[in-house]
């Protein structure tokens, strides 16, 4: 059980509190979801959980670990660098635990996380490692110790399919506590049972850190209803009380004009005139306590808004790629032969396969052969935002280069519908979040007008709140796309063409086979 009381985090350079005297309490077998945008503290929150020396460098914070929660059991966003230049066998070692075990303890944690037993002893560079073999081996440290809670940050990144329906069997059979943080919508729909959710409604004011033990669909769909209901009863009243104030000021300026028309030759009509002003502001001040107790516009945090603009369409007949590669290598591995595709204006393609298959080596030589034609404007979002990004600049440097009054205006007025914070504005990117990174690039390419749009992982950064809206945008967009991706929504929402990458080349998955999949 992990048992949280009032606690506050600070941060100490913005000065921002990320929560406010929030508790929580999650039992055994509970398997919660921390959600939020990008920057409102989640990672800060499972690693207070954990040690709260990790964030001292960066925040203050007041509050309590309740309890004797038990072993806990804690996987970071990354690797250090030590770690992935050590082999696998170091890795394990660094646990104690691990030479505690029996073979058969330690078969038995093999055959739950699928990865060989003999593997745990390999020589192997943990760098060499796929994704789905990074997080399972990270995950057999943990397990080492027999843990009573896990806190995942981030565990479902960079992972192909088969490896998230496996990461998801794993969460929901996890005997203690899990709290986690995921940017996949279907993972969470198919493993939390509760929701811890962080919003900053508004810059300035207190955030709202609350719990909901409901399934994240039953939660949204309970959000959205009571926003809905709040808000038209808010407008419904401030309708009749606009009406009522109407009617009260006609009132108020005929007595007014009245008292200025009496002769002071007439004091019995002033009095009577005096009496119903005094009636009258008595009624005014009935109405302002009335609308004191009104139903209030609900203050919630709104998702991020993006909308590429028009005119940014390829001519259906026009062929955008023709890419055929005998074979396809990184340095001396051949990853695959025969590849072909061909993209036409317009279309929306979509590329999965297992991790480590060579889907990004793929999507680098797309992007040599795109970047360089004139005849269409294209632009590229790596995994690595630091590949495009100005690390050092501002997010206002970098959207209006220019550097005038006018264009650094636009620049903080796009940055405001992505919900930066003006903090966030002046910070240097490199301090962003991954997921302020994304739409920082998002926006870039929106404001530059390109019609082909070059992705890899596009979402894998974005909250579940703003996700829905991201691929909103993305399937609006009339230009060209060319993704690949692990995202099942992303997938099968926006992308209108769907190839699994083999050693064999590209084949085409139906859509209906994909949607079986998010279910």
């Amino acid at each position: 059980m992990i048992q949280v009381k009032n606690l506050t985090l600070t941060h100490r350079k913005d000065l921002r509190d990320l929560a406010a005297d929030f508790s929580f309490v999650i039992g055994d077998g509970d398997k919660a979801a921390v959600i939020g945008e990008e920057g409102n503290g989640k990672s800060t929150l499972l690693k207070w959980v954990y040690d709260p020396g990790l964030i001292e460098s960066y925040c203050e914070w007041s509050g309590e670990l309740a309890g004797d929660p038990g072993f806990i059991g804690y996987l970071a966003q990354d690797l250090s660098e030590e770690e992935k230049a050590g082999s696998v066998y170091d890795f394990c070692a660094a646990s104690p635990a691990f030479f505690d075990l029996t073979p058969r303890e330690l078969a038995d944690i093999a055959r739950k996380l699928r990865f060989p037993a003999e593997e745990f002893y390999s020589g192997r560079p943990v760098s060499s490692l796929s994704g789905g073999e990074r997080i399972k081996l990270q995950l057999g440290r943990l397990l080492f110790s027999r843990p009573a809670a896990l806190l995942l940050d981030e565990p479902s990144s960079d992972l192909d399919l088969e490896t998230l329906e496996w990461l998801e069997g794993f969460i929901c059979a996890f005997h203690g506590s899990v709290l986690y943080i995921s940017h996949d919508e279907t993972l969470i729909e198919n493993t939390a049972t509760m929701v811890l959710h962080m919003e900053h409604p508004r810059e300035g004011k207190p955030p709202r850190c609350t719990v909901h033990r409901l399934d994240y669909a039953a939660y949204i769909s309970r959000r959205e209803e009571a926003i809905v209901t709040q808000t038209q009863q808010a407008r419904k009243e401030r309708e009749a009380y606009d009406k009522k104030m109407e009617k009260y000021r006609r009132i108020q300026h005929s007595v007014e004009r009245a008292q200025g028309a009496v002769s002071r030759q007439d004091p019995g009509t002033g009095r009577l005139l005096k009496k119903k002003m005094h009636t009258v502001l008595s009624m005014g001040r009935r109405f302002e306590r009335e609308a004191e107790d009104m139903t209030q516009l609900p203050e919630v945090e709104e998702a991020v808004f993006l909308r590429f603009p028009g005119g940014t369409a390829v001519p259906a007949g026009k062929t955008v790629l023709d890419l055929s590669l005998p074979e396809l290598r990184a340095g001396e591995r051949l990853l695959a032969r025969n590849v072909r595709l061909h993209v036409s204006g317009g279309e929306k393609v979509g590329i999965l396969g297992p991790n480590g298959a060579g889907k990004t080596t793929l999507l680098r030589r797309i992007v040599a052969e795109l970047l360089s034609r004139r005849d269409i404007h294209a632009a590229y979002m790596s995994q690595d935002y630091a590949d495009t990004l100005p690390l050092e600049q501002t997010p206002v440097q970098y959207l209006a280069p220019e550097g005038d009054t006018a264009s650094e205006t636009r620049a903080r007025t796009y940055l405001g519908s992505i919900r930066y914070t003006r903090q966030e504005m002046a910070h240097p990117i490199r301090e962003l979040s991954g997921g302020q990174k994304a739409k920082l690039l998002l926006t870039k390419m929106m404001l530059d007008g390109v019609n082909v749009l070059i992705l890899d992982e596009p979402t894998r950064n974005f909250s579940p709140i703003s996700g829905p809206r991201v691929r909103e945008a993305l399937a609006d967009y009339e230009g060209t796309v060319i993704s690949v991706s692990h995202d099942r929504k992303f997938l099968t929402q926006v992308c209108g063409k769907l190839y699994r990458f083999t050693e064999d080349g590209l084949f085409p998955v139906e859509r209906e086979q994909l949607m079986e999949v998010s279910l």
